[in-house]
């Protein structure tokens, strides 16, 4: 069989336009990026005069102060913790709770998934007041918890829409086979659904670690003692009462974004599956 995809010529112009388009996404992405490498690397006065060039002279220790730092491997440290518990729990309720309106009809359940989507209407910053003095009255601030608790909440919505509509799209064979050998709902999920949505827990996990790795206002407003403080709030060190050392912000900022660009870049081919799967149906 012809495979569909060669059969399909696309013109020089469509070509060239691809190829432009393109190009200037990606240096829209890149040039921040390589800017604030590039900015680590200078002086104070340095980055002033020439904030885009490459450095007059090279600071290499600029990185290797913070590097060699016990105070940028404590912050790591907390981000990985925060981040990885907000990663378990989103996709753990998630998922259950995805599969739960993807396959077993109950009274109320369209009403009970409107309710969680609510929460895509409204981002954390809304609701910071009520939500401090829920974790005050909690005896959850300053804390891991204080933090986590919240980004899950607010992350359910969107985790929960990714998980249903893939497991919605899984054969319809697979569950009526289940059930004829005897296979309950919570071993079909557990053996069969979750084995199959590896692609779609991929997609959640980097979007729920990339959006807690990055959070600033909720440990700003949870967080009091700077030994748990994660990397966000570490970039308040470099502030002085008359200035502020902005190529150590900027180093700081390179070396603490490394770790989510290592992980998207890994998994990338399972991000990509995740969230076009169901988007075409056989």
């Amino acid at each position: 069989m012809t495979d569909r995809a060669t059969s399909i010529r696309v013109s020089t112009g469509t070509r060239i336009y691809l190829y432009v388009s393109l190009t200037i996404i990606a240096a829209i992405v890149l040039v921040p990026l390589v800017t604030t490498a590039l900015g680590g690397f200078k002086s104070l006065g340095d980055l002033r005069t020439n904030p885009f060039g490459l450095p007059v002279e090279w600071h290499f220790e600029n990185y290797t102060d913070i590097l060699t730092g016990d105070r940028y491997w404590r912050q790591m440290m907390n981000s990985l913790v925060i981040a990885v518990l907000t990663v378990f729990l989103t996709v753990t309720v998630s998922a259950m709770a995805a599969f739960t309106f993807a396959h077993v009809k109950f009274f109320g359940s369209n009403f009970l998934l409107n309710y969680f989507l609510i929460g895509l209407m409204f981002p954390a910053a809304t609701a910071i007041l009520p939500l401090f003095i829920r974790i005050r009255d909690l005896g959850l601030l300053n804390s891991y918890w204080g933090v986590v608790l919240p980004q899950v909440a607010f992350g359910l919505g969107m985790s929960i829409l990714l998980f249903r509509n893939y497991f919605k799209n899984l054969p319809e064979e697979l569950f009526q086979a289940a059930f004829v050998d005897g296979c309950g709902y919570i071993r079909f999920f557990w053996y069969i659904s979750l084995p199959l949505s590896r692609p779609i827990v991929a997609t959640v996990s980097i979007i729920s670690f990339v959006g807690s790795w990055n959070s600033y206002i909720l440990p700003l407003i949870m967080l009091n003692s700077e030994s748990i403080y994660p990397w966000p709030l570490g970039i308040m060190v470099y502030r002085g009462e008359f200035g502020t050392q902005w190529q150590l912000v900027l180093a700081f900022i390179t070396l603490t974004i490394l770790p989510t660009i290592i992980v998207f870049f890994l998994a990338q081919k399972h991000i990509i599956a995740g969230l076009t799967a169901g988007a075409v149906k056989s």
